[in-house]
């Protein structure tokens, strides 16, 4: 009996023993691979993931570490020259990262240093360069469909790279297109994509080979028409929740966000500040304003509006901004006021920019500069009238005002 009650006994401690290491095992197991998803977004953090420092999160490297090999991911698969951008990993195991190691938010409306280090730069000012250089002489060998209104054509050059061409209906559009494009690199804003001019004649070796084409359109000899990378591999955006109507805005108390969650929303507070700016109504306004036969447009696709693999919003189409968007203004003010505040909270570089250009009012000027020594057909194009420039000035001072606001309400937090 005895020898029978040892037996059992060791039995059960051999079967608590082997549940006991089962359970270790599977926790050992689920943290390297939770560790693996980690490398993908920290590869640098891994050796001391409790050393949560604005310091550390801030040296995430350039590139993504895949296999025994360093990739560096490219915006465009069809781009001219090469593009120097912050790597933040794949998008999937970004949505898995909870942020936890520090506060999103400085002086409690801006955007974090450490948020911004992960950021992804966009367009830089050096690639935008690079891009606008070549794209003013490159031969056009093909035209086709494929930028939205039939107006507008996909451009393939000789080196196999693309653009956008523009063709306005009337000059506001590529006006608009142009000058909001300059207003993003005034302003420090990256989602665009580069854009030049390029005035239209079929004897010319850049559009030679497309003589019949651009008849066939029907397009103006002598035209002034806008080229804008085109960028591949981009899908469709839709509003976060935060500003969706049913929501009260994009405010500083974020609770449960992810990384991936908050960068997408400190592009679109760039991108509602932008957009207030330049008075486009065709993004998130336009939306807004179909809720009343639409009541689940903001579920769907936002206009004009993609977003990269990895997580770059591309703010495209811009031709309703400045010139159209201020002639139609009264219609749509009341929906650009609504959007504009529903978010108080700023990159504060967008900030700064914002606040100089209002302590000088000086913004027509400074655009104009920018505007002349970028585009060597500028003159041709034109520039804002006075009261365009002096509505943009107003606009500038509005969304000043409402930074400074917000920051009063929510310093303390």
């Amino acid at each position: 009996m005895r020898v029978l009650t040892s037996n059992l006994f060791a039995l059960l401690f051999l079967g608590a023993f082997a549940g006991v290491f089962y359970v270790w095992s599977a926790l050992e197991d689920r943290l390297q691979r939770h560790k693996r998803g980690l490398g993908a977004f920290y590869p640098k953090l891994l050796v001391d993931f409790t050393a949560k420092t604005s310091r550390a999160l801030l040296t995430v490297p350039l590139a993504q570490r895949t296999g025994s090999e360093l990739k560096v991911h490219n915006l465009s698969a069809a781009s001219v020259g090469s593009r120097n951008h912050n790597m933040i990993g794949n998008t999937s195991t970004r949505q898995r990262v909870s942020v936890n190691l520090d506060s999103p938010l400085e002086d409690g409306v801006f955007w974090s240093d450490w948020l911004e280090g992960l950021l992804p730069v966009g367009f830089t000012e050096e690639y935008a360069r690079t891009w606008r250089d070549r794209a003013r002489t490159a031969r056009v060998v093909k035209l086709e469909p494929g930028c939205g209104r039939v107006s507008n054509q996909l451009a393939t050059f000789s080196d196999g790279s693309k653009a956008c061409v523009r063709y306005g209906i009337n000059a506001d559009q590529v006006q608009g297109e142009t000058l909001t494009y300059y207003l993003a690199c005034l302003l420090g804003i990256t989602n665009l994509p580069p854009l030049v001019l390029s005035q239209l004649n079929t004897y010319s070796e850049q559009w030679a080979a497309v003589r019949t084409r651009v008849e066939g359109l029907q397009w103006s000899e002598r035209a002034v028409v806008s080229l804008t990378e085109w960028v591949s591999d981009l899908s469709g955006v839709v509003t976060p929740a935060p500003l969706r109507q049913e929501s009260s805005g994009l405010h500083p108390e974020l609770r449960n966000k992810t990384t991936a969650e908050l960068l997408d929303l400190m592009q679109w507070s760039d991108l509602i500040i932008f957009d207030y700016l330049t008075a486009n109504f065709d993004r998130l306004v336009s939306n807004l304003f179909s809720l009343q036969w639409d009541p689940r447009i903001m579920e769907r696709d936002t206009n004009n509006l993609l977003k990269t693999p990895r997580g770059d919003l591309v703010f495209i189409d811009n031709e309703a901004g400045l010139v159209h968007g201020f002639r139609v203004l009264n219609m749509w003010e009341k929906y650009h006021q609504k959007v504009l505040s529903s978010v108080c909270v700023f990159r504060n570089r967008t900030a700064q920019r914002v606040a100089e250009l209002h302590g000088r009012r000086d913004t027509r000027r400074r655009l104009l500069e920018l505007y002349r020594d970028s585009e060597p057909l500028s003159a041709k194009l034109g520039f804002l009238s006075d009261e365009h420039a002096a509505l943009l000035q107003d606009r500038i001072e509005i969304v000043h005002t409402h930074i400074l606001h917000c920051k009063k309400k929510y310093s303390r937090l």
